[in-house]
């Protein structure tokens, strides 16, 4: 017996049968692989954004205080005249104005009045002009003070072509603006995009 038993423990021990998987588990197994796929795809997008996002910033921060371009004495000639010829002068005494709409736009008035109160004209009235279809901006002299409505117009960027005089002593103001549908030509539209 001793024999026997000597036989059976020294034989090799057999491998487990390779059995398959049950297709649950397969499966189970198949999407736990593609979630972790998943996840580390979009752990690398964010990586990747945040790269960006940093080298971004990075990039204004050095701009803004690091490599300031310092414009060549010529460059600044060619602004300040440009400046110059653009900007009229702001004015010695208080004029008063009211700007009426007669373009049809929406907040285009208002965008005229933050304009030339900027400037220190005293907007005291701003509403709609009796039609929407002005195709000029007029400039109106109401006091009889034609070189107040001519700098009111060269602030603005109107043509004296489209100034006219329409006294009235009912009116306390010095003159009106009539804004017309040639709005986006002049400098209020221009300055605020």
């Amino acid at each position: 017996m001793s024999l026997e038993q000597d036989n059976t423990s020294e034989q090799p021990e057999q491998p487990e049968s390779l059995e398959p998987q049950p297709v649950e588990q397969q499966q189970a197994q198949q999407k736990n692989v593609a979630g972790k796929k998943a996840i580390l795809f979009t752990l690398n997008l964010v990586i990747a954004a945040l790269l960006v996002l940093t080298g971004y910033f990075s990039h204004k921060f050095l701009d803004r205080y690091f490599l300031k371009v310092v414009p060549s004495p010529a460059q600044q000639e060619q602004t300040q005249l440009v400046e110059q010829k653009t900007e009229p002068q702001k004015l010695a005494k208080v004029v008063q104005v009211d700007i009426q709409n007669g373009s049809g736009e929406k907040g285009i008035a208002s965008r005229f009045t933050s304009f030339l109160r900027s400037r220190g004209y005293d907007v005291v009235e701003t509403k709609n002009y009796k039609v929407s279809n002005v195709p000029h901006t007029l400039i109106v002299d109401r006091l009889g003070n034609l070189q107040t409505a001519r700098d009111v117009a060269e602030h603005v960027g109107v043509a004296d072509t489209n100034i006219i005089q329409q006294l009235n002593p009912d009116y306390f103001v010095d003159v009106s603006i009539v804004i017309g549908q040639d709005c986006y030509e002049l400098y209020p539209s221009k300055e605020s995009k």
